[in-house]
């Protein structure tokens, strides 16, 4: 999230993005904007099994939002709710023991059920425990996965993905990025190839064969593995309270009850862009910040969330050079 450029209903963006301007009739922008509106209409339910530093501010920002909130850390009941509920979201931000093998059941639960879920992998790279944990993902993974740079690069390469490195036609398996807790020490560029393989990867297993990767930072990438959408704006509040990235991965899921993958990615992005500008123009601090943003979620209309600041490039050469076919095929 960035603060380079603020919304302009023909897309334009500011000069650290790359692509072209998404055009402002574009139907992508329709389908954001629908989105947005059919969350406030319908009030989906996406639950969430979620870390316990965040879990507070993740519900409230999918009511905020719009959605409705379930959160559990039964893995039967997440299961059970998944019946009823339209999405759901992980995050493997606080562990506890039993995680390491409930977590893979819920994921093979949710692939069997064909049920579409988020995962956030938060500090992935990070001790041996939560990586076989986000490689027991490998066989059933989400629908969208979100997360910041280092994570994206590190989960890439805990999955065997085989990237394209930076600049070159030849594979590189990814996952030398140095994690640094929750962190991002690499930027949102360094990780293209990384999502843009990884979203090849997961349409694989996904419904329909649509998903999505999202990569935060100072300008947010989108992929579905044959675009790549970035979006600029955002506030640098955003880093002063906790649970920023997790509740977006929250609302992420919102969206994605009532929209492809893609899409719900996009949606979730540009209004975290926008309500966190809003929220900080008379902000006093981080407390004051985190309630504004909340009443901003609420506020913030489909209308502005669409005419975001977006912009579009097709894949390259270079970053088509792995077949999504056989890329990190389990």
């Amino acid at each position: 999230m960035s603060t380079d450029a603020s919304p302009d209903i023909t897309g334009s963006t500011g000069a650290n993005q790359n692509g072209t301007p998404l055009p402002a009739e574009d139907s992508q922008r329709q389908l954001i904007a629908k989105a947005v509106d059919e969350v406030k209409s319908t009030t989906p339910l996406a639950q969430s099994f979620t870390n316990f530093v965040t879990i507070n501010l993740v519900a409230n920002a999918q009511l905020a939002a719009g959605g409705t909130a379930a959160m559990s850390y039964l893995p039967d009941d997440i299961i059970d709710t998944a019946a009823i509920a339209k999405a759901t979201y992980i995050n493997v931000g606080t562990l506890l023991p039993f995680f390491k093998d409930a977590l893979g059941n819920i994921a093979r639960s949710l692939q069997a059920m064909q049920h579409p879920w988020v995962l956030d992998p938060v500090a992935a790279g990070i001790g041996r425990t939560r990586s076989a944990i986000l490689w027991s993902f490998r066989s059933a993974p989400p629908t969208i996965v979100r997360g910041n740079a280092s994570e994206i690069i590190a989960l890439a390469g805990i999955w065997d993905l085989n990237v394209p490195s930076a600049g070159s036609d030849t594979g590189a398996k990814a996952g030398t990025t140095r994690p640094a807790g929750v962190e991002a020490v690499d930027d949102v560029d360094s990780a293209t190839n990384a999502a843009i393989v990884m979203a090849r990867y997961l349409r694989n297993y996904a419904p329909n064969h649509r998903a999505a990767v999202a990569v935060s930072g100072a300008t947010d990438l989108v992929t579905d593995g044959d675009k790549v959408y970035r979006l600029s704006g955002g506030s640098p509040m955003m880093t002063k309270i906790t649970g920023a990235g997790c509740s977006l991965g929250g609302v992420t899921a919102t969206y994605l009850a009532v929209a492809d993958p893609l899409t719900a990615a996009l949606a979730a992005s540009a209004l975290y862009n926008r309500a966190s500008e809003q929220a900080a123009e008379d902000c006093t601090g981080p407390g004051s910040f985190q309630t504004r943003f909340l009443d901003a979620l609420w506020n913030t209309t489909a209308e502005d969330i669409a005419a975001s600041p977006i912009a579009v490039s097709q894949v390259t050469e270079s970053q088509n050079s792995v077949s999504p076919d056989t890329a990190g095929t389990a």
